[in-house]
């Protein structure tokens, strides 16, 4: 007879969680390094960035339609195997193509992971899926602030980002041994008798496509910012490393409290309310310099927070028949998008530095320049400009959202009128 210990269960799913943001973490932290040792342009080190995004959705998605067959803790040994290949694989990276392999492999780990716990979580709390969600998803910041300080700490004590990366194989090896011995619920579409004909149709409804639509735009903002602050902010501040600490500390805060926000503002509210304040942050980190780029990273911080649980936590509210592959649909949705824009937004990035250096420059020369040098020196320059760029161009994405959660938040209030007029209309 199988005996559910929910509390292990939720803490492995953290550990399995923990590693994933720690490959988000410190790759941020090494991404200018990995460019210098391997001599790689952004639009190189921006596809191998982009190989995460990638392996994530195609895990995630098909997780989602395999995991109610197969069940959640064989996709999470998977996970485990894909984890560990890939981390050894970073360590030892000889160049563009190992690290394009093995970033891919982390990032079908990631996909991995989320495809088995967003499920395994809203299965063991019915009751709280939202908070829960939240709750669960504060060690993907919780794990970026260690990843960051991290490599921080070490850089400072000259030991190289191979250690930094080999870091990650003691969680990946304490989730693996306590998933590995647990015993797993069946998930909750599964439990509740919803047919995969009904799970089908929740996800071709209005609202779970609206909503579909909108992780583009709630990951964008999210991770790619996140992940690239780095390379856009390090030629405006000394400390950009530091300011991606900040964000995600910000956001560990947030969702440890976000029992009593999402009670007061409702789903809807919470991500109507983070629309506004993280167009306000991008807006503020492409503007303001020196020591005032931290209170933007706090707003920033702030803005985006809730979005990912959030986002899959009103799926599972709202359209429960959707299941498992709605919630894994979501996430694949917003990986797959933040690829693409990564990608994009790189070669973006690699022109304007071209417009701002002299006319006729090869970059790659300039990449290839001696640090010191006059043409070095016209390249940080070029940089410097190019960051606030990208993310002004990026600020249109929180701003569409604002109008398109606030509309959002406008029906949610309108429907839940109505089933209480109905309800009151009956008991009368």
């Amino acid at each position: 007879m199988q005996t559910i210990q929910r509390s292990k269960l939720f803490w492995a799913s953290c550990f399995a969680l923990l590693v994933t943001s720690l490959s988000f973490g410190i790759r941020a932290g090494i991404l200018n390094q990995l460019g210098i040792d391997f001599q790689l342009s952004a639009s190189e080190l921006s596809t191998i960035t982009a190989t995460a995004f990638w392996g994530f959705p195609l895990a995630i998605v098909v997780g989602g339609f395999i995991v109610d067959a197969i069940g959640m803790k064989r996709l999470l040994v998977a996970a485990f195997v894909f984890h560990l290949a890939g981390i050894l694989l970073t360590v030892f990276a000889q160049g563009y193509w190992t690290l394009f392999l093995s970033t891919l492999l982390i990032g079908i780990a990631n996909g991995t992971v989320e495809a088995a716990c967003n499920p395994l979580v809203a299965t063991l709390y019915p009751e709280n899926k939202t908070t829960r969600l939240n709750y669960f998803h504060l060690w993907f910041p919780g794990g970026i602030v260690i990843g960051t300080l991290l490599v921080l700490l070490l850089s400072n004590f000259g030991i190289g980002w191979q250690v930094q990366v080999a870091f990650m194989i003691i969680p990946t090896l304490i989730y693996g041994y306590l998933f590995f011995k647990l015993d797993f619920p069946v998930t909750e579409r599964v439990a509740s008798g919803y047919s995969t004909a009904d799970m089908y149709k929740a996800v071709a409804s209005p609202l779970f496509i609206f909503m579909f639509v909108c992780m583009f735009g709630t990951a964008i903002t999210e991770l790619f910012t996140g992940q690239w602050i780095d390379v856009l902010l390090r030629n405006v501040t000394d400390n950009a490393l530091l300011i991606l600490t900040l964000t995600t500390g910000v956001m560990v805060i947030g969702r440890a409290f976000a029992k009593p926000v999402v009670g007061k503002l409702s789903t809807s509210g919470v991500l109507f309310f983070s629309a506004i304040l993280a167009a306000a942050g991008i807006y503020l980190l492409s503007t303001l310099t020196g020591n005032a780029i931290f209170f933007a990273a706090l707003v920033f911080g702030i803005g985006v927070c809730y979005f990912w649980p959030t986002m899959i936590g009103f799926v599972a509210e709202n359209i429960p028949r959707s299941g498992a592959l709605g919630l894994n649909l979501m996430g694949g949705a917003g990986m797959f998008a933040v690829s693409v824009y990564t990608v994009f937004m790189g070669s973006f990035y690699d022109n304007i530095v071209l417009n701002h250096l002299p006319g006729g420059a090869n970059l790659e020369d300039y990449v290839k320049a001696t640090e010191g040098s006059v043409m070095a020196e016209a390249l940080n320059n070029a940089r410097n400009l190019a960051g606030p760029e990208v993310l002004q161009a990026t600020l249109m994405i929180p701003i569409f959202l604002t109008f398109a959660f606030g509309g959002l938040f406008l029906y949610m209030r309108s429907r839940k009128n109505k089933v209480m007029n109905k309800t009151n209309y009956a008991t009368a």
